[in-house]
């Protein structure tokens, strides 16, 4: 369900935002990959988290030089786990994120 650019679950009729993670994935090489190579791997991803169901989802990757950098809303860290597992990616550093700053931040 969404609400207010929230990601939201459902338990027992009562509605919470289900958490954010930052993913650390070691990919030697991962800032040489082709536009070919990376699309395969968003679609082995997307193939995984479909059979996961909803209450995980991929907001978005950063590549770097040798790692990738994923942010994910997932209900729990073990379907992140399982999502790695299932489609053969490293997940290094899983860190659910306690909250956000940004330059707005700074006039708050």
């Amino acid at each position: 369900m969404l609400l207010a650019a929230h990601i939201l679950i459902v338990y027992r009729e009562t509605e919470v935002p289900m958490p954010k993670y930052v993913i650390e994935r070691e990919v030697p090489g991962a800032g040489s990959l082709t536009p070919e190579q990376l699309k395969s791997i968003s679609q082995t991803s997307c193939s995984v988290l479909s059979k996961l169901g909803c209450e995980i989802q991929w907001i978005q990757s950063f590549v770097t030089g040798d790692k990738i950098y994923c942010i994910y809303r997932s209900s729990n860290e073990r379907l992140i786990k399982e999502h790695a597992q299932l489609g053969g990616f490293p997940a290094n550093i899983i860190a659910e994120v306690s909250t956000t700053i940004d330059p707005t931040t700074a006039e708050r």
